[in-house]
C-alpha cells in the first residue's frame, strides 16, 4: 500500500482559524457552525500560535470562565504537534496515538496553516496498519 502524505490529505481544506483575541464564545459558535471540533489559533495571517478544542472549551467551563470574554489566546494549547505536508498519514495517526490528540495541524516549514486532521480522516487499511505496527513493537519488548 501506497502511503498518503498529509499534503494530500488537506488539499483544498479550508480550516476554521481565528486570531488569539477571538473569543471562546466566537470559537463555540464557530465550531458548531463549521461542525468542526477544533480552531486553529493564527497571527500575521497564517502562523499557527495555537489549537482551541472542544476540551479546552469544556475546561473553560469547568473553570467557570466567561466565554463571551475569555480570549482564546488566554485558553489555547500553545504550540501543539503538528506535521508537515510531507509527511505520512501514519506518522500523523502515531502522534495523535501516542499523544492522545484528536486534531493535528498541518503546517508548512514556516508555520503557516496548511490545514488539519482529526483521528476520524483516516482510511481502514491506515488504520489496519498502524495496528499491526503496535502488535509488532509489542514483539521486539
Amino acid at each position: 500500500m501506497q502511503q498518503r502524505k498529509m499534503g494530500d490529505l488537506v488539499r483544498d481544506q479550508r480550516p476554521l482559524v481565528l486570531p488569539p483575541d477571538a473569543t471562546v464564545q466566537e470559537a463555540c459558535a464557530a465550531m458548531h457552525w463549521r461542525r468542526v471540533g477544533a480552531v486553529l489559533v493564527v497571527e500575521d495571517g497564517e502562523r499557527l500560535r495555537g489549537i482551541f478544542t472542544g476540551r479546552d472549551a469544556v475546561r473553560c467551563l469547568a473553570d467557570r470562565r466567561d466565554p463571551a470574554r475569555t480570549r482564546l489566546g488566554d485558553v489555547m494549547t500553545c504550540e501543539p504537534s503538528c506535521l508537515r505536508p510531507e509527511d505520512s498519514v501514519i506518522d500523523a495517526m502515531r502522534i495523535l496515538r501516542d499523544g492522545g490528540f484528536r486534531h493535528l495541524p498541518v503546517t508548512s516549514e514556516d508555520g503557516r496553516v496548511v490545514g488539519i486532521v482529526s483521528r476520524y480522516d483516516f482510511r481502514g487499511a491506515e488504520h489496519a496498519r498502524d495496528h499491526e505496527d503496535i502488535k509488532y513493537s509489542e514483539v521486539l519488548r
